[in-house]
């Protein structure tokens, strides 16, 4: 379908929590045909719906040549001791931070017509997976940054061209 653009720091839809998926229609299918097209492009591993300004619980992946989305993941399963992983997020662009990640998760979830999906690894598909279920729950991996790396990264982010706070109306 489409190449959608990527939301930024400071839009609301980044921070709310993703609503299931209740209707899997034609509107849901051309969501997984963007988030698709979306991921696709070099140097991405994942994005999740809210990224793309749709606040429901689906991401797309694209992890050592591995495409692929869930509907309705859920985080179920983490293993080993939290270690500091080098991690940049496409809504946050231009930077990248140590954060706290298991070396090894699995998410389920289903497809577009209803059935089982269960994805596991580790590496960077346990940091995607990770990354993209705390989207969905309206997390930034920013907030998951030790004390004083969010300090520094906070101050990076508000001297970006990118970034401006959220009018109010």
């Amino acid at each position: 379908m489409a190449v959608r653009a990527i939301r930024f720091f400071g839009d609301p839809v980044l921070r709310s929590a993703a609503d299931e998926i209740t209707r899997f229609d034609a509107h849901v299918s051309a969501l997984v045909a963007d988030l698709l097209d979306t991921v696709a492009e070099p140097g991405r591993a994942g994005v999740a719906a809210p990224q793309i300004g749709v606040a429901l619980r689906a991401f797309s992946y694209n992890v050592d040549g591995e495409i692929g989305y869930v509907l309705n993941p859920r985080l179920v399963e983490v293993r080993g001791e939290r270690e500091p992983i080098d991690e940049g997020c496409l809504s946050v662009p231009g930077f990248g931070f140590a954060r706290l990640r298991h070396p090894w998760a699995r998410v389920v979830g289903v497809d577009l017509e209803q059935k089982p999906v269960e994805l596991s690894g580790d590496g960077l598909m346990a940091q995607a997976l990770q990354h993209e279920c705390d989207h969905l729950d309206g997390t930034l991996y920013i907030e998951g940054l030790e004390p004083e790396i969010k300090r520094e990264a906070m101050r990076a982010i508000r001297q970006a061209d990118w970034f401006a706070l959220p009018t109010s109306t």
